[in-house]
């Protein structure tokens, strides 16, 4: 049975590309069922019994790369080689009862910043020493229940991992990560897909973790599941080093190798992609390869942020991640990418762009049939107060704070009470730390 319609007077809304006043929004069955420009003075009366949201309304936005764990290490500082050190010490410390409530802290700040779809790039798999737990899944299930109860969309992104570094054996923590082999990994992968089947509000993915992880052999075992339309992931030139050592394995860059076996292309999304040459970039363009760039996570390690603009020149498409989670914003993300983009088409690679990395082409747009996503932001914060109230205030002044009231597929998840979030966000990291 078909359930009843839930509808919305936005005060001003994007949609199609361009902010409106008094837009009317039907919800039906988690989707848009009507979506109606209003005019006149009339407008309050033609959406009697409406729920009013004040402010700009925008579609939800994805955050397309997360590691939920790496939430506790905020603010630690210290650079790419501490923060590989910090990394290992809190995968050390987490089991599946401990990885629940610091994921659901880290989705629920997902959801309060404007998140409504995120991809968990998870490769925190087994137990210290190495050994499957007995449900040889359990990690990855905790992080789905904690997605479920806070109430935002997850793919989770089920990363292969074979080698601490082009055929090196996994040490120490490393062997909570890997899975021993490509074939291991798959039946794991294969049980996921039996168990999510049906699921509404959960999605699989797959990732390799890196070149440097996943030897080139191995890769071939991803094709399967491209040529099923499942989203793959993988973190892609984050650092020279890998680059070089690439070549001095292979005689390839890593884009090159992941172009040899055919693992570029409009489902695949390459992540940081910080260190690519003009012949990285054409393959990338070429494909139409998604990137996942993470503006706060490189910022936080002092690192470069990937070549956006020739990216996207090229024909690649751009999505936003916050990463190791330094901050979640998808403004902030946005913003420091402003050089590369106008307005609009950030806008884009935060939401409908993102989403459909993720494997939920219908969401990120106010459309009819569309999945009902709907993130207001206040206009009358210290930020936004007396701003342009259009696109370009959501992307050049707002912030997560100035988030009031957050729908997931017809579902009120988030009602601006900040301080909550906050809250749970420090029980779960101090929680961790004792």
């Amino acid at each position: 049975m078909t359930a009843p319609a839930t509808s919305y007077l936005l005060e001003r809304a994007w949609v199609d590309g361009a902010v409106h006043d008094d837009v009317l929004v039907e919800v039906a069955d988690g989707r848009f069922r009507s979506v109606t420009l209003l005019s006149g003075a009339d407008a309050p009366a033609q959406a009697n019994g409406s729920t009013r949201l004040p402010g700009l309304t925008l579609p939800g936005a994805a955050n397309t790369h997360s590691h939920a764990f790496h939430r506790a290490l905020r603010g630690r500082g210290g650079g790419t080689g501490r923060r590989r050190e910090q990394v290992y010490d809190v995968a050390a410390r987490l089991d599946p009862d401990s990885c629940y409530p610091l994921a659901r802290a880290t989705y629920a700040e997902m959801l309060a910043a404007g998140y409504t779809g995120v991809g968990e790039f998870h490769y925190l798999h087994h137990q210290l020493d190495g050994r499957p737990y007995a449900d040889p899944n359990a990690m990855g299930h905790a992080l789905i229940a904690a997605a479920r109860d806070a109430g935002i969309r997850i793919t989770l992104l089920d990363a292969l991992y074979l080698s601490a570094g082009f055929g090196a054996p996994p040490q120490g923590v490393q062997c909570r990560f890997a899975d021993g082999s490509a074939e291991t990994w798959q039946e794991r992968v294969a049980a996921l897909v039996t168990e999510l089947s049906g699921e509404p509000d959960v999605r699989l993915g797959v990732a390799a973790h890196s070149v440097r992880a996943v030897p080139a052999d191995a890769l071939e075992e991803l094709q399967p599941f491209l040529v099923n339309g499942i989203p793959l992931h993988v973190h892609l030139s984050a650092s020279p080093r890998e680059n070089e050592e690439c070549r001095a394995v292979y005689g390839l860059s890593p884009t090159e190798l992941l172009a040899e076996h055919d693992l570029l292309g409009a489902t695949t999304t390459a992540v940081h992609a910080t260190h690519l040459d003009a012949e990285d970039i054409a393959l990338l363009g070429a494909t139409r390869t998604g990137i996942a760039l993470c503006p706060t996570t490189e910022h936080d390690l002092g690192e470069a942020i990937g070549p956006a603009r020739a990216l996207s020149e090229a024909g690649a498409t751009l999505t936003l991640g916050s990463g190791s989670h330094a901050v979640i914003d998808p403004f902030a993300q946005m913003r420091a990418l402003e050089r590369a983009a106008r307005p609009a088409e950030l806008l884009a690679a935060a939401t409908a762009h993102g989403h459909a990395a993720l494997g939920v082409p219908d969401a990120g747009a106010l459309t009819v049939g569309e999945r009902a996503d709907l993130v207001t932001l206040a206009l009358d914060s210290p930020r936004t107060v007396r701003t342009g109230r259009d696109e370009q205030a959501a992307v050049l002044a707002a912030a997560a704070a100035d988030v009031t009231h957050v729908v997931v597929d017809g579902r009120v998840v988030f009602d601006g009470d900040h301080t909550a979030v906050e809250h749970d966000a420090a029980a779960a990291v101090d929680a961790l730390w004792r």
